[in-house]
């Protein structure tokens, strides 16, 4: 007889939803499972390579199914209670001798919105630590905080899925839909057999980019300037939308003036896109009835990646493209829970419901659900990178980290290994030993995606439910459980007295009523009755907001803002030492730092190991080898990969995947420098050098020997 569970897919922001078929005494073998996809508003039933084979970390026999804690140098097995009066103590005896700060919090934007709601006020309110950001930091900090700028408030998607086939024009600038969100692709192709013209902006012809009718191959650091370049071609072809831009926005005046100014040519010459195709991205786009913008990490992952999407933010408010039927902005979330990872506390400057930690009405609000004196909460923290600078500069002596693995997620990442290593105690709460967990003082071992009931909240701002399929296995608990215990530990239990995920879910919806992100008419009921509920929804009664801004955007007078943008090549520049630039992104099999992926047998194998993408022409310059092993270095440090030829990436370009740790892993090299806004790193813009790892090199000597 066979055993079917009604789950969904644990990765990436469309959260499809599936079935999965257990055959009894196989449920530890690949063979004993069958993930099949099941129709839902999002994905309309189809699964990934990666969705189809989830099923494979959750059974793996590398799961931790028991608490570990460090004795004599070794992780051995421990009980909860051993594990936890561990834990307890050894916070509070850190903050009795350093202060409360002296204890930070590390999260994840693939937790669902209530162990994300928990960990947010377990920071705040049973360590009282100001110190909690979260690997979302990574992901979407620069178009939230664009959104949030531009139109007062920020969703992944302004509009629904199901308007994009509806679209006359679309831009995906800096993603790769095809690998990293698979499942939407058809949404796209629809557009196109309807006869929509697409544009993809990327230093990569991806397979995203075979789509495309105008792909514009810009240098990585430039997106933003490029879209000045077609802002100046729709203001000098008066393409603008002089009603909308009227009506509806403000600050056009001081972005026209500037926009006036700009030298076309220069454009051209620095993003290294020709006049004549930014000419037709823009007239195609502005001149289309309907359309739709997209931007990802390609876009987001750079120093100036906040105003870059500031920038196409401008080119949809100056076309009016933007709360009507088939048009609308939409970052790309990478995450599984991203989106509602962001809108209940993880941040460091974040109450739930996306309220502000430093508006005084905010505090009192959010303190008198949590049944606290306003004056208790801490204030403003510190952004994900920046935490793990305080933890090598030992201000931060201790650090619990829930559902990432920030050795292997953060730029220059020796300095952040280095750093961990200094820690005075360390605790990380996860499936498996991860690279972060290796160096833990205590590992606690969570349940995965199909034990774990709870919502989580996909890129179009869609709450959905995840009900737990089947038991805990072994000694796992959930993530939230483990936040409860120790709260009790500390003292602090009766802050937390939950018993199952729907009683914080009912406390998250209180907390967030009224805020930017209301999901106080959200219920469980509703969610298994309705699939999937937008926020915001005020009310019980209230259906949820599918489309954004039809009449007013979120500011309190209702208007749109426009941003003038400097016009400049940004990130670091390459030079005689370091010529040529680094880029990152994702294969289709793979998902964040690999922890879960890399334990899948066929996820595995389809990508046994990282690569290095570099032009072949580029690669006979720099004596490389097709297939052969290569040392790719930065001022930060060396990551060691195989090289792959490919004529579909810039010359100036090379890419490697996020997926790998120890010497495969990216980060080693990649820029810290934040964006001022947002303090995302920039990724996306670091200057190498590329050189076969069978050579030597004499810095003394300047040659090969």
């Amino acid at each position: 007889m066979t055993l079917t569970m009604n789950t969904q897919c644990p990765f990436c922001s469309v959260q499809c939803k599936m079935t999965v078929e257990i055959t009894p005494g196989e449920a530890r073998q690949r063979s004993g499972f069958q993930a099949t996809g099941v129709p839902n508003a999002a994905s309309e039933g189809r699964l990934c390579v990666k969705g189809m084979n989830a099923h494979q970390h959750a059974s793996s026999r590398d799961r931790l199914l028991y608490p570990l804690v460090r004795k004599n140098g070794e992780l051995v097995r421990a009980s909860w209670e051993e594990a936890l009066d561990i834990v307890a103590a050894r916070f509070s005896a850190i903050q009795e001798a350093y202060g409360r700060d002296a204890v930070g919090v590390y999260g994840g934007g693939s937790l669902t919105n209530e162990t994300a709601y928990a960990l947010g006020k377990f920071a705040r309110v049973a360590l009282r630590s100001r110190y909690i950001d979260y690997n979302g930091r990574f992901c979407m900090s620069a178009a939230a905080s664009a959104g949030v700028k531009t139109f007062g408030i920020d969703r992944g998607l302004t509009n629904q899925l199901s308007e994009i086939p509806l679209a006359e024009c679309i831009i995906l600038a800096g993603t790769n839909i095809a690998e990293c969100q698979p499942t939407l692709m058809p949404y796209f192709i629809r557009a196109k057999e309807n006869g929509a013209f697409i544009i993809v902006i990327d230093p990569r012809a991806t397979a995203t980019a075979e789509l495309a009718d105008l792909h514009l191959q810009v240098k990585p650091g430039t997106d933003s300037a490029l879209v000045s370049g077609m802002l100046k071609v729709i203001l000098d072809e008066n393409l603008i939308d002089s009603a909308f831009i009227q009506s509806r926005t403000k600050d056009f005046d001081q972005l026209k003036a500037d926009l006036l100014r700009i030298d076309l040519e220069g454009i051209a010459e620095l993003t290294g896109v020709s006049v004549e195709q930014i000419r037709t991205a823009a007239v195609t786009y502005a001149k289309a009835g309907t359309g739709m913008v997209f931007t990802a990490r390609g876009v987001e992952q750079h120093a100036d990646g906040h105003m870059a999407v500031r920038n196409f933010l401008n080119m949809v408010l100056a076309t009016g493209k933007i709360g009507r039927e088939g048009c609308g902005y939409g970052a790309v979330t990478g995450q599984g829970n991203g989106q509602g990872g962001r809108e209940h506390g993880q941040k460091a400057d974040q109450l739930p419901g996306y309220r502000s930690i430093e508006n005084e009405n905010d505090r009192a609000f959010v303190a008198k659900v949590w049944g606290i004196p306003p004056e208790e909460l801490p204030g403003k923290g510190v952004s994900a990178y920046e935490m793990m600078e305080l933890v090598y500069q030992e201000q931060i002596k201790a650090l619990f980290v829930m559902g990432s693995n920030p050795v292997v997620s953060n730029p220059h990442a020796s300095l952040v290994e280095e750093g961990i290593r200094k820690l005075d105690f360390l605790v990380v709460a996860d499936m498996f030993l991860s690279e972060t967990a290796k160096y833990a003082d205590v590992v606690l071992p969570v349940t995965s995606y199909m034990e774990n009931e709870g919502t989580l909240t996909n890129l179009e701002g869609r709450v959905l439910l995840r009900e737990a399929a089947r038991p805990a296995p072994g000694e796992t608990r959930h993530d939230w459980q483990i936040l409860c215990s120790v709260a009790e530990k500390l003292g602090r239990g009766a802050y937390f007295p939950f018993k199952d995920a729907e009683e914080i879910f009912n406390e998250l919806r209180k907390a967030s009523q009224g805020g930017i992100a209301d999901y106080f008419g959200i219920t469980y009921e509703r969610l298994r009755r309705e699939e999937g509920i937008y926020w915001p929804c005020p009310s019980t009664d209230h259906p949820g907001t599918g489309r954004l801004f039809e009449h007013s955007f979120a500011h309190a007078d209702g208007l749109a803002r426009f941003q003038t943008v400097p016009v400049a090549s940004q990130g670091e520049e390459t030079n005689g030492e370091y010529p040529l630039i680094m880029t990152n992104g994702r294969v289709l099999p793979h998902y964040l730092t690999g922890v879960q992926t890399r334990r899948s047998p066929v996820l595995a194998a389809k990508f046994v190991e990282s690569f290095m993408e570099i032009h072949p022409l580029t690669a006979r310059k720099h004596r490389i080898e097709d297939g052969a092993l290569v040392r790719v270095s930065s001022k930060r440090g060396t990551v060691t990969v195989r090289s792959r030829y490919s004529d579909k990436i810039r010359k100036d370009t090379v890419f490697i995947p996020m997926h790998w740790g120890d010497a495969q892993n990216v980060n080693l090299a990649t820029n810290p420098e934040l964006d001022p806004y947002c303090k995302m790193p920039d990724f996306k813009v670091s200057a190498v050098r590329v050189r076969p790892l069978a050579e030597e090199w004499s810095e003394d000597e300047g040659e090969i020997i």
